[in-house]
């Protein structure tokens, strides 16, 4: 049994579990985790449907017929042509799967485009609808070991990454916060990544106050810090890691000593990872130390978020959460600090909660200093 088709099984259990009749899954990193199929939406509806019990299916225009029969492990694969009308093979293969329409309860994929969702509404009025990710969200949220595997592979790429772009040094400074960004992505690939997992953060001297600032024309300069905040893919799964360097000259005691308190708030909160521990309790370890320091008002965002096949997933690592920790999840711990019109500080690792603790994936130096 593959991977994906031992995901789907344990989502057909979650469908019993929670007394709903089928999912119905869209393109989406739903849908990847389930059969490995990885497609961009269209206006052409392409659905997988999975009862509660039975083999599922897969509705799909034609021109994607023999790509799906390849590339996963579903063995039912109807296709509908452009002359047809798939929302009618959508309604027969429902029949035909047993599901009743009456009083029951169809889980649709979260981000289904609301064309899509609508037209399931019209076809089963006197069904209820739900989102997948009641059953699906606690099967992503634990990685299983082909999950971790890649997700180990992406963060030493961006390790290797992180080294080399600190082995710059003095030769960063003069370079655009675009121009860095560009090299990052350049060696991302080099190394053996897949394109970089989400848009990186560049962000020097007073843009490092933005936590989501992106990149620009602004000049790198000397003695001023530079926020780093990058990844890349690796089977289909993502790095997500950030550092503060300064490339050149030396930083203001100010910003050493910010830089000094971030790291000591992601190791307090590292500390405190381990089954049991509700998601809110690290956040608030990261959060104790930072306020205890006289910047609590400086640290504007949660203290993380998961990572799977979306770099923002669950668990989220806020306050008030109480959700306990479980081995298998894995998520950021990135603590902040940004001072308005000055900078800002970011240290980010990805760690995995183990059967006794957390494991960190990513091991580049978290210092500041380049050479």
């Amino acid at each position: 049994m593959t991977p994906f088709e031992r995901r789907t099984r344990a989502c057909q259990q979650r469908l019993r579990d929670h007394g709903a009749t089928a999912a119905v899954l869209f393109p989406s990193r739903n849908l990847q985790y389930t059969t490995g199929f990885v497609e961009e939406p269209s206006e052409r509806p392409l659905f997988f449907i999975v009862p509660a019990e039975g083999d599922p299916v897969f509705v799909v225009p034609e021109l994607y017929g023999q790509q799906v029969r390849a590339e996963t492990w579903v063995s039912d694969v109807r296709t509908w042509g452009d002359d047809d009308d798939p929302l009618a093979l959508t309604e027969a293969v429902v029949s035909e799967l047993s599901i009743e329409t009456h009083e029951s309860r169809l889980l649709v994929d979260d981000t289904m485009w609301a064309q899509f969702t609508q037209a399931l509404h019209a076809l089963f009025p006197t069904a209820t609808f739900g989102l997948a990710s009641a059953v699906l969200g606690p099967l992503r949220c634990r990685k299983d070991d082909a999950e971790i595997e890649a997700l180990r592979e992406a963060a030493a790429i961006t390790d290797q990454v992180v080294a080399s772009i600190r082995g710059l040094g003095s030769d960063a400074i003069g370079m655009t916060e675009t121009e860095l960004a560009a090299d990052i992505e350049t060696r991302l690939e080099a190394a053996g990544g897949t394109g970089v997992s989400f848009e990186p953060t560049i962000a020097a001297g007073p843009n490092g106050a933005k936590p989501h600032h992106g990149h620009g024309e602004r000049e790198i300069r000397a003695g001023e810090p530079v926020v780093l905040d990058f990844g890349t893919r690796a089977s289909g799964y993502p790095s997500d890691q950030t550092r503060t360097f300064v490339f050149g000259g030396e930083p203001a005691t100010t910003v050493t000593a910010v830089h000094e308190v971030v790291r000591n708030a992601q190791a307090a909160a590292i500390e405190a990872v381990e089954p049991g521990v509700a998601a809110g309790a690290v956040d608030s370890a990261a959060r104790e130390v930072v306020e205890s320091a006289g910047y609590g008002e400086q640290f504007i965002h949660r203290t993380g978020h998961g990572v799977g096949l979306e770099v923002h997933e669950e668990p989220y690592i806020v306050a008030d959460n109480d959700r306990s920790l479980e081995p298998g999840m894995v998520f950021s711990v990135e603590p902040g600090v940004y001072v308005p019109g000055e900078f800002g500080v970011r240290i980010e690792d990805l760690v995995i909660v183990t059967d006794e603790g957390c494991e960190r994936l990513n091991h580049a130096d978290r210092g500041w200093k380049c050479e």
